[in-house]
């Protein structure tokens, strides 16, 4: 079996592929652009990718290829008609990231709650120790308990942290299609209006993509903080910074991205400087921990795959 790693920079270079290398003859590129990806796959039986786009075209290029695991649980990167038609199959990875994307949203939220950027620069600038003063409390900052916390998309990573959440002492709302009976699920509208803090969790596809734009975004509190740990295009890039430039909400912090990297034409450039606003080079998925398991899950989905085993299966 040959196994074709097309983005392994993406990983860290502090995990080991072995696992990997114990099932079959393992071909590792730290990164593959869009021009190499039909070359380098050329003669693999599986595919292993993070952020690399399979288009039809590559799809259809590649003759060997029977199974394409991507390093994530989202997939919007793949051509899923183009692989169904031609019989490749698609495994994802469930629940590897949960604990570190809810770890770095809380993180955001709470250093936009606290305005931990502005308290920072305070002391390292040395306005503290010119002040003579003990203490300072401008900008001022509100407790996160009795604050509405609204979960937008309500999956593992959203559950979670909806618990991190409650156990802050927030009200906690969540949207989503269908009912939960553990979370008070209200519709979007609501949500935006009620809650203090808004958190994305939502894969993204035609129903989602700019889900938060203009309006949405108007719906908020003037003091309301919106997070988006999810894809980038789940919200309206230029309708949130326009947002933030004119005070419609309080407050904006991601760590993904329309287009990534983060292009130098981002309408996010024009804000990333503000004091209310945290940019992160979507890592929020990638504690070390949740690395390895990601690693070790794909593995268990390849040897499942070539054992006639249906296991994290997209198609």
């Amino acid at each position: 079996m040959k196994i074709t790693v097309l983005d392994a920079a993406t990983l860290g270079n502090d995990v080991s592929f072995e696992k990997w290398e114990a099932l079959g003859e393992l071909k590792v590129y730290n990164t593959t652009t869009a021009d190499e990806v039909i070359n380098h796959l050329m003669g693999s039986d599986v595919a292993i990718l993070n952020k690399v786009k399979i288009t039809e075209d590559v799809v259809n290029s590649v003759d060997n290829l029977k199974l394409i695991c991507v390093a994530a649980t989202g997939y919007d990167n793949i051509d899923i008609n183009a692989c169904k038609k031609k019989g490749i199959a698609v495994c994802n990875v469930k629940g590897y990231s949960t604990h570190s994307v809810a770890q770095v949203t809380i993180t955001l939220a709470l250093a936009l709650m606290t305005h931990l950027n502005e308290y920072n620069n305070c002391v390292k600038k040395g306005d503290y120790t010119k002040s003579g003063l003990q203490n300072r409390l401008t900008p001022v900052f509100h407790e996160l308990y009795g604050k509405t916390f609204g979960i937008v998309g309500l999956g593992n990573i959203g559950k979670q942290v909806a618990r991190v959440a409650e156990a802050f002492g927030c009200r906690v709302l969540c949207f989503k299609r269908t009912p939960h009976p553990d979370f008070n699920r209200v519709d979007l509208e609501t949500l935006l209006r009620e809650s203090d803090i808004v958190s994305l969790h939502l894969p993204l596809g035609d129903e989602t993509k700019n889900i938060i734009g203009e309006k949405e975004l108007k719906l908020m509190k003037s003091s309301a903080i919106l997070v988006n740990a999810a894809r980038g295009a789940v919200t309206d890039e230029t309708a949130v910074a326009n947002a933030i430039e004119k005070g419609i909400i309080g407050g904006f912090a991601t760590d993904v991205y329309s287009v990534e990297p983060l292009q130098k034409n981002s309408p996010l450039q024009r804000i990333k400087d503000f004091d209310n606003v945290i940019l992160t080079p979507h890592m929020a998925w990638g504690a070390y921990e949740a690395r390895v398991r990601c690693i070790e899950e794909i593995a268990k989905n390849i040897t499942a795959f070539f054992s006639g085993q249906s296991r994290n299966r997209v198609i």
